[in-house]
């Protein structure tokens, strides 16, 4: 893991030049972590990918989710003010075609207001998070990736085989042997849409189309949904694994294990063993410094008050285009400037 430790070392740092920069700026997050640009990169400018350009500053990043939708959705999703869209396939259309339209309309409704060319893109699939299945299925991750998008979500990940798989699916074969990674299996072809998306030669995109910061010329970010009583055995080793960057504890699925009965689950954490799950991938995010993920409620009185959520540590949140995501933004005073 040497190669990873070296990566990460610095990942703290940042938030203090970001969130701290100036007295009249809210506190750092308590424990918080958030990736530092390793001094070995050759990246210059802005990063393809938004979130990473956010983090970087020392921002929370907000999301918006959809379920599906091809070029015309993708014109109208251009000019969300999330940071990123979670485009969901979990339980929504598994339909590579329209995502590649969606991908298109991005690009031609024009660069964000940020100067990025797209918002990011980050796809749920229907893979469930065990070893054999994505083992079985990589040629999902390897056709979402095709599409031009920046990152995956592995849902009920249960294990950090699966997790490892993901991530070796999604590298090329010549990219930067790391320890605790096999050989990408990723093939040729697939850098040929996908660097039309990103605006960058298909040379560049094989080269940038790899997870940071685990490679610090990454692009590409990779997420687990720790959502089950399985994932939560393993949660710890789950997100030290070389490529992951953010986890979250998925609410929803965990009540139904959890609380009991389906319809019990309205929002908030709900009881203690809820809360007791939530921190134990919270403290385990922490530990391996890789980002945390949260619902984030512009009301005071939520337990997912925005911004008593990154005052725990949140660096991803919902609701990219909702009143808690200008909460966030204000509290941490953020610009859009680079």
């Amino acid at each position: 893991m040497k190669t990873r430790t070296i990566l990460l070392a610095g990942m703290a740092a940042a938030l203090l030049t970001g969130l701290s920069a100036s007295a009249q700026q809210p506190a750092q997050p308590p424990n918080a972590t958030i990736p530092e640009m390793p001094k070995q990169t050759t990246r210059t400018g802005k990063h393809v990918n938004r979130i990473i350009d956010m983090w970087l500053k020392g921002q929370p990043v907000y999301y918006a989710q959809i379920s599906g939708g091809g070029y015309e959705k993708g014109k109208e999703m251009a000019a969300t003010k999330a940071d990123y869209i979670t485009y969901e396939m979990e339980h929504g259309p598994l339909d590579f075609k329209e995502l590649q339209e969606f991908m298109r309309g991005l690009v031609d409704a024009g660069p964000t207001r940020t100067g990025h060319k797209t918002p990011a893109v980050i796809v749920t699939l229907p893979i469930s998070g065990t070893t054999d299945a994505v083992r079985a299925n990589a040629w999902m991750i390897q056709q979402t990736l095709a599409a031009g998008v920046h990152g995956i979500l592995l849902c009920n990940a249960e294990s950090p085989e699966a997790a490892r798989l993901m991530i070796e699916a999604s590298r090329y074969p010549f990219a930067p042997r790391v320890d605790g990674l096999a050989q990408g299996t990723r093939g040729n072809g697939s850098q040929g849409y996908a660097s039309r998306i990103w605006g960058v030669t298909p040379g560049e995109y094989m080269r940038i189309a790899d997870p940071w910061p685990m490679n610090p010329d990454g692009e590409l970010l990779f997420g687990l949904k720790i959502e089950n009583p399985r994932a939560d055995a393993n949660v710890e080793t789950s997100v030290r694994v070389p490529g992951i960057s953010f986890a979250e504890w998925g609410p929803g699925d965990h009540g139904f294990f959890i609380m009991g009965r389906p319809g019990t689950y309205k929002g908030g954490v709900g009881t203690e063993a809820m809360r007791a799950v939530r921190q134990r991938v919270l403290n385990a995010t922490k530990a391996a410094k890789v980002m945390f993920l949260n619902a984030c409620s512009d009301d005071p009185k939520s337990e997912n008050y925005v911004i008593n959520q990154i005052k725990d540590g949140a660096m991803i949140c919902t609701g990219g285009d909702s009143p808690a995501a200008d909460v966030g933004r204000k509290f941490s005073n953020r610009t859009d400037q680079f």
